[in-house]
């Protein structure tokens, strides 16, 4: 019970890995508050079966919505999980402007000012997670805007790491790689998934439960050496 007594914040904790880092954190202990954008029923659901969690519904594409992810932990917190993202595949020349704003906007400005938000809540040695992905040295067609985006994600997590340190506060960014999730499987036909598979060293595609291991680690008292760091969680798609 690693993180007994904290309190943690994950965005997107209804499905795929938001969910497995949910899980993980009540079963090691702390108490976690998470967001949901559309799908209330299975939000709550999860919280009633872990019992010492918290469903918040929030839509990342309107920043207005920010003061609810910390209204249940004005008192402070320990642990915040930016991983609410979206994807979504569209070639360069087909992109809108409105394309533009949404994505960076859910993908990069809210977490931005969701970590600005925190800063006055986070108790001394606390932990900021940044979720990206590996598409951010592995790009690929379609893919600009959720590059884009999620390499901003990795820069805010060097500059606040430099910014947050003086307070023990360590702050990381965790890529994975191909993770077996609704978006995942949504978005790429399964000879693309069996692909993904083979060219990984481990042979199989990640579980939720994989990258969410990565990020109780980084919770935990065990990381507290470790910040400004870019941890790859990709079984090897990538060496």
């Amino acid at each position: 019970m690693t993180l007994t007594g904290k309190t943690a914040i994950v965005t997107g904790g209804s499905r795929g890995i938001g969910r497995a880092v949910v899980q993980r954190f009540a079963a090691d202990g702390a108490r976690v508050v998470f967001t949901y954008r559309d799908n209330k029923a299975a939000a709550e659901d999860l919280a009633a079966e872990l019992g010492n969690a918290v469903a918040v519904q929030c839509d990342q594409s309107d920043p207005g919505n920010l003061p609810a992810l910390f209204d249940t932990v004005r008192d402070g917190f320990d642990i915040l999980v930016n991983n609410a993202a979206i994807s979504g595949s569209k070639p360069i020349a087909e992109l809108t402007a409105e394309d533009f704003d949404r994505v960076m906007t859910i993908n990069a400005k809210f977490p931005l000012l969701a970590i600005r938000a925190a800063i006055p809540l986070l108790r001394d040695g606390g932990r900021i997670i940044n979720l990206s992905t590996l598409n951010t040295v592995v790009p690929g067609p379609g893919l600009a805007l959720y590059c884009a985006s999620k390499a901003a994600v990795e820069q805010f997590t060097a500059v606040a790491a430099r910014e947050l340190g003086g307070r023990g506060i360590t702050v990381n960014t965790v890529s994975p790689g191909a993770t077996d999730t609704d978006m995942l499987r949504g978005e790429n036909p399964p000879e693309a998934l069996a692909r993904a598979a083979s060219f990984t060293a481990l042979q199989r595609l990640g579980e939720p439960a994989d990258v969410a291991a990565v990020i109780a680690f980084l919770a935990g008292p065990d990381a507290a050496w470790v910040t400004g760091q870019n941890i790859r969680a990709s079984g090897g798609l990538l060496v």
